[in-house]
């Protein structure tokens, strides 16, 4: 079977959730789990059902993300979350437009399916900081979601050197100063499996706009 897209699923601790992930793959897909240190298994239960695991020893998000990465080899990858909060069935809507050439980064828009999807502190967090990109960039991005795509050479060649909760704003922004093309596209939101270390906590979802903040000062 020919791999189309490498799946990116940073993971920290998410053994319960990974099988529901990874069954979900489309045909034509690989799963690249990078395991960031997690003490319940996961790797063994990536392993189990085929995927790639890749370890990140340095904890980060985007340390995990940038290593799954580096190690994938398809020409569109993929990124997305190992909680079950998004259905990799919808893995099409993202990619789909990068392999057609119509887009060359494409970003999951969150559409919650229940109220416990996105909590209400992480969602204000998200529009507040979208609404500073806009009025400095012009992009028109209304999510920075960890569902996304791209072609693999040019997120390589983006020179990314956020290893924290900075790395998805950065990543948008120099797309946008290397005038790549970003699209935006609707894909569920649903209730993660398990506990959040981000935006289901007000701390983590704290750190992640002190992350985004500076990085938005540094490339904006």
């Amino acid at each position: 079977m020919r791999i189309r897209t490498d799946v990116v699923l940073p993971c920290l601790n998410e053994a319960a959730a990974l099988p529901g992930v990874l069954d979900a793959l489309p045909e034509g897909t690989r799963a690249i789990v990078v395991d960031n240190g997690s003490t319940d298994g996961s790797a063994e239960v990536a392993r189990a059902r085929g995927a790639l695991v890749v370890e990140a020893p340095v904890r980060g998000y985007g340390a995990a993300v940038h290593a799954g990465l580096c190690a994938a080899t398809a020409p569109v990858v993929a990124f997305c979350d190992a909680d079950g909060s998004f259905d990799l069935r919808q893995l099409d809507r993202v990619a789909e437009p990068v392999h057609r050439g119509e887009a060359d980064l494409v970003f999951g828009r969150r559409r919650v399916t229940s109220a416990s999807s996105w909590p209400v502190h992480a969602r204000f967090a998200n529009s507040v900081l979208l609404s500073s990109v806009r009025r400095r960039t012009g992009l028109t991005l209304r999510d920075l979601g960890p569902f996304r795509a791209g072609n693999r050479e040019q997120l390589l060649a983006l020179g990314m050197e956020d290893r924290r909760s900075g790395y998805p704003l950065e990543l948008l922004l120099r797309a946008w100063r290397k005038g790549l093309r970003i699209e935006e596209v609707d894909v569920d939101y649903l209730p993660r499996t398990g506990r959040s270390k981000v935006t289901g906590t007000v701390k983590g979802t704290a750190t992640a706009i002190i992350d985004m903040r500076r990085t938005l000062q540094r490339l904006a």
